[in-house]
């Protein structure tokens, strides 16, 4: 993931995400197939979608710790049975913003 190339929907000037369960997730497509499923579920009718393409690393790393809340990465969240999340947990997302990172330590519960 960290080495892929991910498309990202974009609206209103910043980056589609989408909240569950506490967790804000940025949807990230492997390719434009995946992204255009998604796109027929979620955008606006007969519109093209605009992306970004990020690479998997740039997004956990650089953004998701810039969201201020616990965030993860959902990816082709459009296709059965190929769907990928990757929580905001440690070894996924850094340390400062995983949500076991002090559970890992011993410190506690979690932020």
């Amino acid at each position: 993931m960290r080495r892929s190339v991910l498309l990202v929907p974009t609206a209103g000037g910043g980056l589609w995400s989408s909240r569950s369960g506490g967790v804000r997730w940025i949807c990230g497509f492997t390719d434009e197939t995946a992204l255009a499923r998604f796109a027929l579920q979620h955008g606006p009718d007969d519109q093209p979608m605009d992306y970004a393409a990020l690479l998997g690393a740039r997004i956990v790393d650089e953004v998701v710790p810039s969201l201020d809340e616990p965030a993860g990465l959902a990816v082709d969240i459009a296709t059965e049975d190929g769907s990928m999340f990757f929580p905001p947990v440690v070894g996924i997302v850094p340390d400062a913003v995983a949500v076991d990172a002090d559970v890992r330590e011993g410190r506690g519960h979690g932020r």
